[in-house]
């Protein structure tokens, strides 16, 4: 696996949705985000999230047990979850016990171990030009879902995302495993459903308190699964620890209530082009922290995807 790896981006989730009375224009933009200032840092900070999943396939690869994806979904969600939990000391209400159990399935239930499991078969090159499919299938959803048809810009923008990350991630050397790619585009479509979902739905509670309740019910399925089907290791290493804790705090419950912020206050498509941020962050990691160097194809590629975050962002607004 590469080291310019990203985790396919684009988790998504739960919280924070503020409905769709506000819902103006062919990408679905809602009112809470009409500011421009407010609009620019709701951007960056839901920019932050997928940031941070854009090391979560380096982290696995180097530091995870090998051929674990259960233990690694389940140890990302549950003590997560439960610090959360305990922080928040709030339960679900209402209607909203079972749609947390439906967009606990859809975020972190299923989706977890199926992108670790393409974590573990897939070079980071394919599994992120799969993950930079995300908006496009966030496009699809909300027209069926919300009917909310995307403007033609907006989609030939998250076409370029893709072909950038693409430029700048794939190889000639890269290899497709039929059972890896599965795994990546149904975790990647379920993420793109729970964007939809969840801003059809609205929001339960803050961010931080929806994401503390999904993480619990979803570490809570996964861990009977983990048990039965791979069994717990003789023995974890100090590497070990130190990828599940960074994965758990860093990747998941600092930067999940961030990025269902964002759900709450964005278009779905413009949050899910937010995914495109992190292969390049993943590949300037690379160049500053590891020494290493890209082509001129993988320049231009980095440069495609930026430009495809930005003109995507820009041109929704104009709609």
């Amino acid at each position: 696996m590469q080291a310019t790896a990203s985790a396919p981006a684009g988790t998504s989730g739960a919280a924070g949705a503020r409905g769709m009375a506000g819902t103006v224009g062919a990408t679905g933009a809602t009112g809470t985000a009409s500011a421009g200032g407010s609009t620019a840092r709701d951007l960056l900070l839901t920019a932050l999230a997928p940031a941070s999943w854009a090391t979560v396939y380096a982290v696995t690869a180097t530091l995870l047990p090998d051929n674990r994806p259960m233990l690694a979904a389940a140890l990302r969600a549950l003590p997560a979850g439960l610090l959360l939990l305990a922080y928040n000391r709030k339960l679900p209400h209402g209607s909203w016990w079972w749609k947390s159990a439906v967009l606990a399935v859809l975020n972190f239930g299923a989706f977890l171990p199926l992108i670790f499991f393409a974590a573990y078969r897939l070079p980071g090159g394919v599994a992120a030009t799969i993950g930079a499919v995300q908006p496009l299938l966030v496009a699809g959803f909300s027209l069926l879902v919300l009917r909310i048809r995307t403007s033609l810009p907006v989609l030939l923008a998250a076409v370029a995302g893709v072909g950038g990350v693409a430029l700048m991630t794939l190889t000639g050397k890269a290899a497709l495993d039929a059972p890896g790619v599965a795994a990546a585009l149904l975790a990647v479509a379920l993420i793109a459903l729970s964007i939809v979902l969840t801003k059809k739905w609205g929001s339960g509670d803050s961010p931080l308190v929806m994401t503390g309740w999904q993480l619990t019910i979803a570490g809570l399925l996964l861990t009977p699964f983990t048990l039965l089907g791979e069994g717990l290791p003789a023995h974890l290493t100090g590497a070990n620890i130190a990828g599940y804790t960074y994965i758990g705090v860093v990747a998941t419950a600092a930067a999940y209530p961030l990025f269902f912020r964002g759900i709450g206050r964005l278009a779905p498509t413009s949050v899910s082009l937010l995914s495109l941020v992190g292969p390049p962050v993943a590949a300037l990691i690379g160049v500053v922290a590891m020494d290493q160097t890209l082509t001129l194809w993988q320049v231009l590629g980095l440069v495609t995807a930026l430009a495809a975050v930005v003109a995507g962002q820009t041109l929704g607004r104009r709609r």
